[in-house]
């Protein structure tokens, strides 16, 4: 028996990076499992790599930064399924602006697809719950630049520190529900997107990677696959009563010193 057996399990942004992790680890562990993305063509190609490997998932094309598409990712799953179990939040724009440079178009963006695509996801997700007086769970991937951030993400810090407080108020608003909502504050990790981020706005060559890892404690950055499997213990009983923490899921440690 996987640690998710027979759970509705959606993932929204799971086409790629950490979310395409969490929907291979929930999967792994038995979940039925729905994701979103923006791009049908990768969210198909994620679909058919499972496929092959013998595992079933389903796509939904979906923009989020759209709310009526944010609730619509939950009511299709609960339409499908006939409920949704588990939700993960892990779309995330990290386009850089500081904030002397960020135009109002930026800034909503950032707000559209960090802050008001989980709020929305898991007002219908809540909402299901409570109708069917069943317990769920839910996890928000949020970032450790909510507790400042560098100059370059402001609008991105600004957003992640929201949905850390969001993760928190809702959990607090629904335990009684027994509704468990937990989330990650995830540091500097290696995926697609960040790759892209690097090159475009670093001027990172091919072995970014390597330099990046030679700086940092543990001798690598963040793994997806990693992250995924602690998601899935989160959303799992295997994580026991706990709700309403925003775990710090890096190798930096805040307030050190040297």
């Amino acid at each position: 028996m996987g640690l998710l057996e027979d759970k509705v399990v959606l993932v929204n942004g799971g086409s790629q990076g950490v979310g395409a992790a969490i929907v291979r680890a929930t999967a792994r562990e038995g979940a039925d499992v729905v994701f979103t993305g923006r791009r049908a063509d990768v969210g198909e190609a994620l679909v058919a790599e499972l496929a092959e490997a013998g595992t079933k998932v389903s796509f939904v094309r979906a923009d989020l930064a759209d709310p009526a598409q944010a609730r619509g990712s939950v009511e299709q799953v609960v339409a499908a399924r006939g409920r949704i179990d588990c939700l993960v939040n892990a779309a995330g724009l990290t386009s850089r602006g500081s904030l002397l440079e960020t135009t109002p178009e930026l800034f909503d963006a950032h707000m559209a697809i960090n802050l008001r695509a989980p709020f929305f996801a898991m007002q219908a997700a809540v909402a299901d719950m409570i109708a069917r007086k069943a317990p769920g769970t839910i996890v928000n991937i949020g970032s450790n630049c909510a507790h400042g951030g560098p100059p370059f993400l402001a609008p991105y810090s600004t957003a992640k520190a929201g949905l850390a407080g969001l993760t928190r108020n809702a959990a607090h608003a629904h335990r009684w529900d027994r509704i468990r909502i937990n989330g990650l504050n995830i540091g500097w990790t290696e995926t697609e997107g960040e790759d892209a981020i690097q090159r475009e706005f670093h001027g990172a060559g091919d072995d970014w990677r390597e330099e990046a890892a030679r700086r940092l404690p543990m001798g690598k950055l963040g793994q997806p696959d990693e992250i995924a499997d602690f998601v899935v213990f989160l959303l799992s009983d295997r994580s026991g009563v706990v709700t309403g923490s925003v775990i710090d899921w890096d190798q930096n440690v805040l307030g050190g010193q040297d």
